[in-house]
């Protein structure tokens, strides 16, 4: 198996509210929309897309039930300081909830991350420390 993702899914509690937070918030544009799925475009990263929560985890075979840090965090590489703010911004003005403010990291990047409305987290980062960063934009 290649350390790669052809697409990833996000099992959400309220379909339209969390397409009103990715499309009119963050900007994203649907690709294809199926009522109980919805993709996005991927500007050739990896699918992004969103299922119905319980229909999600009865299609992987599990509980739709679960609370606090689920272990998975989603990470959005930009080429600027200036830019981690901006998204910080637009994700705050769409409902995001602040989990830690940009800021300059312990290692020297700098970045902050957020929730979006089903809790799934968010790390948007910048560092000049690597040619090679696997930039989102």
């Amino acid at each position: 198996m290649k350390a790669h993702a052809s697409s990833i899914l996000l099992g959400v509690q309220d379909m339209d509210r969390s397409k009103r937070f990715y499309t009119e918030g963050l900007g994203w544009k649907v690709e294809r929309d199926y009522g109980v799925s919805v993709f996005f475009g991927s500007d050739g990263g990896s699918l992004v897309g969103f299922y119905g929560r319980d229909g999600l985890a009865a299609n992987v075979g599990t509980s739709p039930e679960g609370s606090g840090f689920s272990g998975l965090v989603l990470t959005y590489v930009v080429r600027s300081e200036a830019r981690v703010d901006e998204i910080m911004a637009e994700a705050e003005n769409a409902g995001a909830t602040i989990l830690k403010p940009a800021a300059t990291l312990e290692w020297g990047g700098y970045g902050g991350s957020f929730a979006d409305p089903d809790g799934y987290i968010w790390s948007i980062g910048y560092s000049a420390q690597g040619e090679d960063q696997p930039y989102a934009e």
